[in-house]
């Protein structure tokens, strides 16, 4: 269940979650925390976006001027190149407009710009906000929409899930300062982590653990047991696991972790598998297991796998990251064997040969574990999740 509304979205392509108002203002004041000229002069592209709609529209309008804004581009996608049939239907704003298209409306995208006064108010906010519609459909990876990524400082939006790949890889490429939404699981993707390992990709701030809630279109099909409507009839999803993927600083992450030593760990871990138990080596990597991440001993001089969460709170001047635990980042040089042949035991005793176990970091149990295991060379071991292998840059003596 903890990710079955993103696995919903990948499966179905229904991709229509809009984030709310309160996460985005949280997200884009830690960066002005750090640095309050971070948006000064910047032009400001939302891809993906639906700017009637949208919550990401609205926050960078309204805070044009405090923001020292240049220039503020938001595009949407053509409803009828959305791959599943919302019943989308022209807002009164589109159809009340003198430029109201019926073709258009349903087959073309359309782009909102915001630069200066319009209405001659003296300020410069949502109510200035000019559109048109696209040429094409709005598609990220079009020409139209890539030459709008070109210009901007900063691309800023909740991409489609199904696309989180591709859209990041999209960025990268243009060397773009950005900050988007996207799944916690995303940190195990080989088009995904190479990025955060090298410092060029973070965790955003104000996103740590939880799930969030979104707004979904009102014919969107959901199966989640979360779904709220509110009076007005609007839908809402809570959904686990999401998180603001950037390279825009925020000073947060270079706050070092408090930790205690792996002998204090030992006695007082709040974890009772680290309690009175310590820390048990992989099989078939160079590194020893830490389930939790406050339990990462300061002291430990090795390597450590760490759960993927850790990257919440890594300081990249605390510890360097040395690569994952998936099959893909085998030239790590940290895996020390991987397995021929390999026999899984299910729940009901079912046995199997499988090939799985090499994708991942395994330990060597010595009771006959209640869960899946594995059967190698007449030892029994497990598979934990993806672990991060890190380093302290400087253990504590």
């Amino acid at each position: 269940m903890a990710n079955q509304n993103l696995g919903d979205a990948k499966r179905a392509k229904d991709d229509e979650f809009y984030t709310q108002f309160h996460d985005i203002e949280k997200e884009m004041n830690a960066y002005l925390e750090y640095d309050e000229n971070v948006f000064k002069g910047k032009t400001i592209l939302l891809p993906c976006d639906d700017p009637e709609w949208s919550n990401f529209t609205k926050y960078f309008a309204q805070n044009f001027e405090r923001l020292g804004l240049k220039k503020l581009v938001s595009t949407s996608y053509a409803p009828k190149s959305k791959p599943q049939d919302l019943h989308l239907q022209p807002t009164l704003f589109e159809i009340e407009s003198p430029q109201y298209d019926e073709d258009k409306s349903v087959q073309n995208g359309k782009i909102f710009t915001l630069t200066e006064d319009v209405n001659g108010d003296n300020r410069v906010n949502v109510d200035d906000l000019e559109w048109t519609y696209l040429d094409g459909t709005g598609d990220f990876r079009s020409a139209e929409i890539m030459a709008l990524r070109d210009e901007a400082d900063i691309v800023i939006t909740n991409p489609p899930f199904s696309l989180f790949r591709e859209f990041l890889a999209w960025i990268v490429e243009a060397d773009k300062k950005f900050t988007i939404i996207g799944n916690m699981n995303a940190i195990t993707y080989k088009e995904v982590f190479p990025l955060l390992m090298n410092n060029k990709v973070w965790l955003g701030a104000s996103i740590h653990s939880g799930d969030r809630e979104f707004q979904v279109p009102p014919a969107s099909v959901t199966r989640s047991n979360s779904l709220r409507v509110d009076e007005q009839g609007n839908k809402f999803i809570r959904v686990p696991g999401v998180r603001w993927f950037t390279n825009i600083e925020h000073g947060r992450r270079h706050e070092p972790l408090p930790l205690m030593s792996e002998a204090d760990n030992f006695k007082f871990s709040k974890h009772q598998d680290v309690k009175g138990i310590g820390y048990r080596k992989y099989d078939n990597y160079n590194a020893i297991e830490v389930p939790h991440t406050d339990a990462i001993p300061s002291d430990y001089a090795g390597v450590m796998g760490v759960p993927i969460s850790f990257l919440h709170k890594y300081s990249p001047e605390q510890f360097e990251i040395l690569g994952i635990t998936k099959t893909w980042n085998d030239d790590s040089g940290l895996k020390t064997r991987n397995y021929s042949t390999q026999t899984q035991v299910s729940t009901d005793g079912k046995e199997s040969q499988v090939g799985k176990l090499n994708d991942g970091a395994a330990i060597v149990v010595t009771e006959t574990p209640s869960s899946t295991y594995y059967k190698v060379d007449g030892k029994s071991l497990i598979q934990v999740y993806a672990r991060v292998l890190i380093r302290h840059r400087k253990a504590a003596k």
